[in-house]
């Protein structure tokens, strides 16, 4: 019996080592900074130590990020929008190299866009934001009409936030199951199964965006932080939907057709929702245009920005 023990011990410890040495990043995360001449730096917003990139001249650009997610996701839109415009973009409390408060809140993103615009001195600014970013900026832009001057929403959360309507992958990892993840290895598989689930090319899964993915989830305190932030969707949905007519800036409304994360009906619901919103749909996309078809994500962002 002490030996069956054993063994079963051994093969166990086997076993977790593989996984731990599996969920190791497969390319070094973040040179993609240097390579884009880019220098990560921080800000304090609202207590929160806030991660961001900031490139270009001209009017400022905004850009938020969805779940799971970071400033890499706009790797390959930021240098053609520097071109013509200041560009920010931050890593929101929880994700990439920011802070992980214990108590994150989806209502707390808007606070902390807002606050870093202060600290960078950007009065006023387009908002371009995906997913649960989309939702921060729509919020924004409603509760602070003279700080937005245009906003751009690419697949944007907001009528997908009830718990049986969100993607399961957001559900899990944010359920009462999420620090006993954050304990386990194995998180690469749950970072692939993700991106094969937000790309409609799985060629677009690569060892570099399967890293830049998994590193920040493998930051201490991120799977607790995200159990916060599940119980905070509720309430963030009931407030991007009422706030949605409050909306005055120009608005753009782009949605991948294969968005297999919040569906295409869901951009008809902004547009009717928010007053002289225009809707744009990119084929062949899935959930984030921005990384899929990055090259006309910036030139319909451009084109808008620039148009009367």
């Amino acid at each position: 019996m002490r030996r069956t023990l054993v063994v079963v011990l051994l093969l166990l410890a086997v076993a977790l080592g593989a996984a731990a040495r599996y969920d190791r990043p497969p390319v070094t995360p973040g040179s993609w900074l240097a390579a884009a001449g880019l220098l990560a730096r921080y800000q304090t917003v609202a207590t929160q130590r806030v991660r961001l990139v900031r490139a270009g001249t001209g009017s400022s650009v905004v850009l938020i990020h969805g779940f799971g997610s970071s400033i890499y996701t706009w790797k390959d839109v930021i240098p053609a929008l520097a071109a013509r415009h200041d560009v920010v973009a931050l890593d929101l409390p929880g994700f990439g190299g920011s802070a992980r408060p214990a108590d994150l809140s989806l209502q707390a993103f808007p606070e902390v866009v807002i606050g870093l615009m202060d600290r960078l001195g950007i009065e006023r600014a387009a908002l371009v934001g995906n997913s649960m970013g989309g939702a921060t900026a729509a919020i924004v832009a409603a509760t602070a009409p003279l700080r937005v001057s245009r906003l751009v929403l690419l697949d944007a959360a907001n009528f997908n936030m009830e718990p049986e309507a969100r993607p399961f992958m957001v559900r899990l990892t944010t359920s009462w199951a999420a620090p006993v993840l954050g304990l386990l290895p194995g998180k690469r598989l749950l970072v692939e199964r993700s991106l094969r689930q937000v790309f409609h090319d799985d060629a677009l899964v690569t060892e570099e965006r399967v890293s830049e993915y998994l590193a920040p989830a493998q930051r201490p305190g991120t799977f607790l932080a995200l159990r916060s932030l599940g119980a905070s969707f509720d309430a963030g949905r009931s407030r991007v939907a009422e706030v949605l007519g409050d909306i005055t800036a120009p608005t753009l409304v782009v949605w991948g057709d294969d968005d297999r994360w919040i569906p295409l009906a869901h951009a008809d619901r902004f547009v009717e929702g928010i007053a002289g919103a225009r809707k744009l749909v990119i084929p062949a996309c899935g959930h984030m245009p921005q990384e899929e078809k990055p090259a006309e994500v910036a030139r319909l962002v451009l084109e808008f920005l620039d148009s009367n």
